[in-house]
């Protein structure tokens, strides 16, 4: 079983950056598919961002293309997720999770490990 951990939120302003990671223990990252999910205020869940196990494929949710990049160093048993341009919009808790079968998923259901998650808030 793998433990995940996120870090790196913050308050930034609008059309700014911010770069969150995602830290594995107990077991080596690369045996996972990962995924990046947020939740704002009052909403369900929300797909952002996968990457396979070897970070040649990755998908993103139409709201974050060209501005979010989803990235992993599976020597440092690390995911990361850096987001430019950022919108009040993107204001969430970011929550990365890992999934343990074939393919890269878009929904909740699909992922087996969830982080704790860290608050990302974009003032206007």
């Amino acid at each position: 079983q793998v433990q995940l951990a996120e870090s790196g939120g913050g308050l930034v302003q609008a059309g700014g950056s911010l770069r969150v990671s995602c830290t594995a223990s107990g077991r080596t990252v690369s045996d996972y598919r990962m995924g990046w999910f947020r939740q704002g205020p009052g909403k369900e869940r929300e797909f952002v961002a996968a990457i396979s196990r070897l970070g040649s494929n990755t998908l993103y949710t139409d709201s974050v293309k060209g501005r979010f990049t989803i990235s992993r160093d599976n020597a440092k048993n690390t995911v990361y997720l850096q987001m430019n341009t950022l919108k009040p919009e993107d204001t969430a808790v970011y929550y990365c999770a890992a999934r343990a079968q074939v393919g890269l998923g878009r929904r909740v259901e699909e992922y087996d490990y969830w982080g704790q998650g860290t608050q990302v808030t974009v003032s206007s």
